[in-house]
């Protein structure tokens, strides 16, 4: 076993800290790590507790999608979820977040469980045996994580709501709960289909949150799949749904309701 996790920590070959420019707590670092499941390397920024050298806690994880927009006003899109900062500010519940960069050309690709017909896509299961077999093992070695699939999350927008929640549905003994803001079940109907072949553990948990002026889709194959949930037998206890009058698909939505989720993906732990 110790010679698999030596050859996991040689797959990692840069870490540092950010740059003095960057708007990102100091509480982040950032590594790049080598992704053999997609043939490509992965620039991973680490948020760590502001608590985490003084203690000896070990804390639940969150693997977050698109990085970039998660931390710093310098990498995001238009603007960041501010993750940092409302980390920063707890004084209890803490966790430890991994953001993932998306591979820009290829987050389609990365992001979509099954290909589309017009978009492409379809490499996701390849993405999350990166986050399983690569990525989930170098952070349990090297930080102090509570590794069971109880306190792993898995958190993202958009494609990343669409992956994050078929994450938990496919490898349940890896991920116990999913962050799902605008999930994009458009791009990939074949996802009723798993759910309904699907037995899904009484430990799974979903946080689900879209808005009214996402489209004409997003809120009715939104409570399409809930109820295909609750007919599977997801009970009222495994599952928030929130709908936000006005909101649209953007990180202004996610940000500001990143906090009520991640309160409720951690609140078992």
């Amino acid at each position: 076993m110790k010679s698999k996790h030596l050859h996991l920590l040689f797959l990692v070959f840069i870490l540092h800290q950010l740059p003095a420019q960057s708007t990102a707590s100091e509480q982040i670092t950032k590594l790049t790590i080598a992704s053999p499941q997609l043939d490509s390397s992965k620039t991973i920024w680490v948020y760590l507790p502001t608590n985490y050298k003084k203690t000896k806690k070990s804390y639940p994880v969150i693997y977050m999608h698109d990085a970039q927009n998660l931390f710093d006003a310098e990498t995001s899109y238009v603007v960041e979820w501010e993750v940092d900062e409302y980390m920063d500010k707890l004084t209890d519940n803490k966790s430890i977040i991994i953001g993932i960069e998306h591979g820009n050309a290829k987050r389609i690709d990365e992001l979509t469980p099954y290909k589309h017909e017009k978009h492409g896509g379809g490499n996701g299961d390849a993405y999350l045996a990166f986050i399983k077999n690569t990525l989930k093992p170098h952070i349990d070695i090297t930080y102090r994580t509570k590794p069971e699939a109880e306190h792993t999350s898995i958190f993202g927008s958009s494609l990343g709501g669409l992956l994050s929640f078929y994450a938990v549905i496919k490898y349940p003994e890896t991920f116990g709960n999913a962050g799902v803001f605008s999930p994009a079940f458009w791009i990939n109907p074949e996802i009723f289909e798993l759910v309904e072949a699907t037995v899904i553990p009484e430990t799974s948990k979903f946080y689900f949150l879209a808005g009214t002026d996402e489209g004409d889709t997003m809120i009715p194959k939104l409570e399409k799949m809930i109820k295909l949930l609750q007919s599977k037998g997801v009970n009222e206890l495994q599952f928030e749904s929130h709908t936000i009058e006005g909101g649209q698909h953007n990180e202004k939505l996610w940000a500001t309701h990143f906090g009520e989720a991640y309160q409720y993906l951690i609140s078992k732990n």
